[in-house]
């Protein structure tokens, strides 16, 4: 058996007392007599043993040597000293501890048998290169500091981690070269400088069992539990995100139960929301508030007594309740922070504000379930904790305000990621002035020479089937009042039921025949001002107080109108706007992935998509006309699968609407810019506005000499101008019906003229449908609407 098995090292080592021997030598010669004699007998006890002196690697020795060891280290660990101090000899690099004091020992026994004692921050991996640079500087004098803490983490009774920093005595250690051992050049050195990592390097230069350690090191130890609790307070809120980490509020409160030395205890927290005088609930993983107890927030005066509002919030100090059943019988359950802690069974608590120069921030709570450890002397404790947890949630609270700020932006005012590096140089440019003192101006964001695609799947006869469900709307709140008004005129015979009545039906008669835009007001109005206060008047008769009341919960309670049938529509547009809205933005990925470009859409009866695509956006040299064109096709695929998903779930949506798409091919390449004012790009100069023109009124365009409109359900509709435009779609469409996704009833027609815009022409295409993602079999709008109906 030996100290050197299953240990990889550059080290042979061996237990050996000769410098410390070597020491009392010459303590024998001292002039003080008890010196000398003490030394001298530390001598004999040692010389019938060399191997004490040689050193040893057989553990055996350390038992058979017991006595005369302990005789040897008698000054390093006086019995006058072994209850307090916590010391002890062992070999580095190895958990063999030979002598120990006697409250090292008690440490160890209480943390209990299966507790296995290892030295924290010392990676196993590192040990090797640890002892090499330990050689540099013993051998060769090379300095090379690693020295870094150690410490042990070791449970006491009550099962609380207590930390204990390691400080080692090397003084009785010797280092030499074995036979065969390389020698170690200026040049070697400077190569490992910086080659930490390469642990072959090392063992090239160090190879294993080549220098002997001989010796032992004293360890001193000290417990500095309060300094490493802080320190880990520290660390723990020094890391990101971790609100969303489940295991960090049980860590956090570990680290407090070491602090007070309290297994009991539990963390809460809450925030102190200015603006509305209220406490809140933090969100992460494992936070609560003993505070507001499963509240979601309070008021502040109703959390807390006017003495304990003062303190936290005026005063800005901590207080103690040191036994909360006595106090809530002292307050007769008043006090409101003092009920809902009896109410959660906590026995003893501490509060303490969050606060810096601005104010209070919030309310750090600390409890625990058995009375009077936690009090006015132990929240001394946080004096030295508060700063950091302070500083915590400054950061936390700024965090917070730079995503809310991010959240609005990418919500309100969205800069898409294709053209965020501009707006990011530009920002860049704009602090560098400032700081320069220069007159700080955000220059215009422009492109140029960049490509346009437009295209927009629209709800078609949206404002028809708008004025229909108003209509209906209309006709049921009226013909609902005209019954009320029917009965008090037989309770009541007075005329104003009788003109009442005529205008309700002449109302009834014009929604019938002539529903006009403003026929909405009117009859809003009427209701508002001439019916409502008469119904108020019957109500009080209390004949028909069943028949008010039924039509007054017949209307909406955030309009006060009967909104059944326009609800169902409304409810239909926001529908198939977020439907198709997500679509795009996921087939949008795999369009962004064959090329970036720049890519907005937004939601009117119907949704609409911008696409740019040129040099100057993807700032790199890379644009080729060959990804416009593979835009184009995915452009047009992606419209057909869009009109295929929503014929799909059109049956679930509570009105049933027809859609129709369109897609308008721009073939020069335009500039655009960002318009400060609207937060939005748009198309710059005279010539490029021609674009938007046509974009805002070709859906409405009728096809040349006829009525009829140039979108239709059921087809979609590419507007163009070049005839190598129709030479190119037709392409494309030729691809997409080998695909199925197209008919074969192609035409082209041309548009009439919109006002400074002519020669426009359109290709008009069916779209083949299938009835669901798992059917196989094609079908025509007129086929389809057969089938869903059948």
């Amino acid at each position: 058996m030996d100290i050197n098995d299953n240990i990889e090292s550059p080290f042979l080592l061996k237990v050996s007392f000769n410098k410390l021997l070597k020491h009392y030598q010459v303590l024998a010669e001292n002039k003080d007599e008890f010196l000398a004699a003490k030394a001298k007998r530390v001598l004999k006890a040692a010389d019938p043993y060399p191997e004490l002196k040689d050193g040893f690697s057989n553990p055996k020795i350390l038992q058979d040597r017991e006595k005369e060891i302990r005789t040897i280290l008698q000054d390093s660990f006086a019995p006058v000293l072994t209850k307090n101090e916590i010391k002890t000899a062992s070999v580095p690099f190895h958990n063999l501890i030979f002598n120990s004091s006697e409250r090292f020992r008690n440490i160890i026994k209480t943390a209990g048998d299966d507790f296995e004692l290892k030295i924290k921050n010392m990676p196993e991996d590192d040990r090797y290169i640890v002892a090499c640079t330990i050689i540099l500087n013993f051998c060769y004098g090379y300095s090379l500091n690693l020295k870094r803490p150690f410490y042990y983490e070791i449970p006491d009774a009550n099962g609380i981690t207590r930390f204990y920093k390691i400080l080692y005595n090397a003084d009785f250690c010797e280092i030499v070269a074995n036979d065969g051992a390389p020698e170690i050049t200026f040049e070697d050195y400077e190569e490992l400088l910086d080659n930490f990592e390469n642990i072959e390097l090392w063992k090239e230069k160090f190879p294993p069992n080549s220098y002997t350690f001989k010796g032992f090191v004293i360890s001193n130890i000290f417990d500095v539990t309060d300094d490493q609790s802080i320190s880990n307070i520290k660390s723990n809120l020094i890391g990101e995100d971790r609100r969303k980490d489940e295991g960090f509020m049980e860590g956090f409160q570990e680290i407090f139960r070491s602090l007070f030395n309290l297994k009991d205890i539990k963390i809460g927290f809450s925030i102190y929301n200015k603006d509305e005088s209220l406490f809140e609930v933090v969100y992460g993983v494992g936070m609560s508030s003993f505070l507001l107890n499963k509240k979601e927030y309070a008021k502040c005066s109703d959390a807390l007594c006017k003495w304990s509002y003062k303190k936290l919030l005026d005063d800005k100090q901590y207080f103690s309740v040191s036994d909360v059943d006595k106090m809530f019988e002292k307050s007769n359950g008043q006090a409101p922070h003092i009920k809902v802690l009896h109410e959660q069974g906590i026995k003893s608590a501490i509060f303490a504000p969050i606060a810096n120069d601005d104010g209070l921030m919030g309310i750090l709570e600390i409890v625990s379930y058995q009375p009077k450890v936690l009090n006015s002397i132990t929240a001394n404790k946080l004096i030295d904790v508060m700063p950091y947890i302070v500083s915590a949630v400054e950061r936390s609270k700024s965090e917070e305000e730079n995503l809310v700020e991010a959240i609005i932006q990418k919500e309100c005012t969205s800069i898409h990621p294709s053209v965020h590096w501009r707006f990011e140089k530009e920002a860049k440019n704009f602090i560098k002035a400032e700081f320069n003192g220069e007159k700080a101006i955000f220059n215009k964001i422009a492109f140029e020479n960049i490509y346009p695609l437009y295209g927009q799947i629209d709800i078609k006869g949206s404002s028809i089937a708008r004025n229909n469900a108003t209509k209906e709307d209309l006709t049921l709140q009226l013909n609902a009042v005209k019954e009320v008004f029917i009965k008090a005129g037989k309770i009541e015979s007075l005329p104003i039921y009788e003109q009442i009545i005529y205008q309700i039906d002449d109302y009834l008669k014009g929604l019938k025949e002539n529903f006009q835009v403003d026929s909405e007001q009117h009859i809003s109005s009427f209701f508002d001002k001439e019916i409502e206060p008469v119904l108020n008047h019957l109500y009080k008769i209390g004949e028909l107080k069943d028949e008010i009341n039924n039509y007054f919960n017949s209307l909406d309670d955030k309009i006060g109108i009967l909104y059944k049938h326009r609800k169902d529509y409304d409810d239909t547009i926001a529908m198939i706007n977020k439907e198709m809205a997500a679509l795009l933005d996921q087939k949008q990925e795999d369009a962004q992935a064959m090329y970036p470009h720049y890519f907005e859409r937004y939601k009117t009866d119907g949704v609409e998509h911008n696409m740019y695509v040129g040099e100057s956006i993807t700032k790199e040299d890379s644009f080729n006309p060959i990804y416009l064109y593979n835009l184009r096709l995915w452009q047009l695929q992606v419209m057909c699968e869009m009109e295929n998903s929503y014929y799909q779930m059109q049956h679930t949506f509570p009105v049933q609407l027809d859609v129709a798409s369109m897609i308008l091919v721009f073939n020069q390449p335009l500039s655009i810019s960002f318009r400060m004012d609207e937060k939005q790009f748009d198309v710059d100069g005279t010539y490029n506005a021609r674009y938007e023109i046509v974009k805002k009124r070709v859906d409405k365009a009728f096809i040349k000499g006829t009525d009829i409109r140039i979108t239709d359900k059921g087809k979609i509709t590419i507007v163009y101008s070049q005839k190598q435009d129709e030479r190119e779609y037709l392409r494309y469409i030729k691809f997409l019906q080998s695909k199925n996704y197209l008919d074969t009833d192609v035409e082209i027609v041309e548009l009439e003229d919109l006002q400074a815009v002519t020669g426009l022409k359109a290709i008009r295409v069916s779209v083949l449908y299938h009835k669901s993602e798992e059917d196989k079999a094609f079908y025509t709008y007129d086929d389809l609407m057969k089938e869903i109906k059948s």
